[in-house]
């Protein structure tokens, strides 16, 4: 699994958000900004990502993920 395909997964299942994605071998830094995480807290966010990428995670196609989740607003304020 590389990181255009787990852009493409996450692009599915998150359409008003900006996904990016870096990294291979396994590793992989998720970016997300989106509405979708106003109101959650940081454990809820990430559990969002988890339940996605679930799958090739449990299968060792994912072996790391670090994640940067965040709002629209929250990422202007940065």
């Amino acid at each position: 699994m590389d990181a255009s395909q787990i852009t493409s997964l996450l692009d599915a299942e998150l359409t008003e958000c900006q996904v990016t994605v870096d990294g291979g071998d396994g590793k992989y830094l998720v970016t997300v900004i989106g509405d979708v995480f106003e109101g959650l807290n940081a454990v809820k966010r990430q559990q969002t990502i988890y339940k996605i990428l679930n799958e090739h995670i449990t299968s060792g196609a994912i072996h790391a993920v670090t994640m940067s989740l965040m709002t629209a607003n929250e990422s202007q304020a940065s």
